[in-house]
């Protein structure tokens, strides 16, 4: 397992790296006081976990971490930093952790360890077992097409199917976020090894078309700006 360490202070990097070498089995590929340089990195190498901070210049921590949760890899993000006000926003993105400085010793080897476990189990977890009429089907993560929000379900579309889930739609992406998912709507999540057209749309915006279904998934204006860099618009 390896992460990189993404912070704009020097001192902070340095307690942070001593705890991961000393107290855990990750491996520390990277440090980056830049925040773009990090960027850089991730688009050309895969990382298991990414110790993110979010007050940094250029590009903050929340902003890089909504394109990290874009990427296919989809590591595992552990926030740092000194303020709490962050943290709604942090989760709102799948966080993993949200850590405060100054460090604890005793919180920083929880995460650790819990870090280990989780991603023990990731490389097993791609199935996903969902109802319909009283049956239950486990499929693949990947034979979901697409999922919609539907006031407090969720209606999940394989190739050939429909099922319904009692979940809110960012619960539901929790069980998707180590595969290649993306919530390009604030309604819809969609596969994007799916996709097969991107047309454009009023406002500056998309339609997306996935293989082999005649559903039309908006992309929001809002997600326009990582779905563009998601598939090199």
């Amino acid at each position: 397992m390896n992460c990189i360490i993404v912070d704009d202070e020097y001192p902070s990097i340095q307690e942070l790296s001593f705890f991961v070498t000393n107290f855990s089995a990750i491996k520390i590929a990277e440090k980056f006081d830049d925040s773009v340089k990090a960027l850089e990195y991730l688009q050309m190498n895969s990382v298991d976990v990414v110790f993110l901070d979010i007050n940094m210049p250029k590009l903050d921590g929340l902003s890089l971490s909504r394109v990290i949760k874009a990427s296919k890899s989809k590591p595992l993000l552990v926030f740092i930093s000194a303020y709490s006000e962050y943290a709604i926003e942090a989760f709102e993105v799948a966080a993993f952790d949200y850590i405060l400085k100054p460090y604890s010793e005793s919180r920083i080897v929880d995460t650790l360890k819990r870090l280990e476990n989780c991603t023990a189990i990731k490389c097993s977890n791609k199935k996903i077992t969902l109802s319909k009429n009283n049956k239950m089907y486990v499929m693949g993560i990947d034979d979901i097409y697409y999922c919609e929000a539907n006031e407090h379900e969720v209606y999940v579309y394989t190739k050939d199917d429909r099922f319904k889930v009692s979940s809110s739609l960012s619960d539901f992406n929790k069980k998707l976020v180590q595969s290649t998912f993306f919530r390009c709507h604030r309604s819809y999540i969609v596969n994007i090894d799916k996709i097969t057209e991107v047309i454009p749309w009023f406002n500056n915006t998309y339609i997306i078309k996935l293989q082999g279904l005649n559903s039309e998934i908006p992309v929001s204006r809002q997600n326009i700006s990582l779905f563009k860099q998601l598939m090199g618009i």
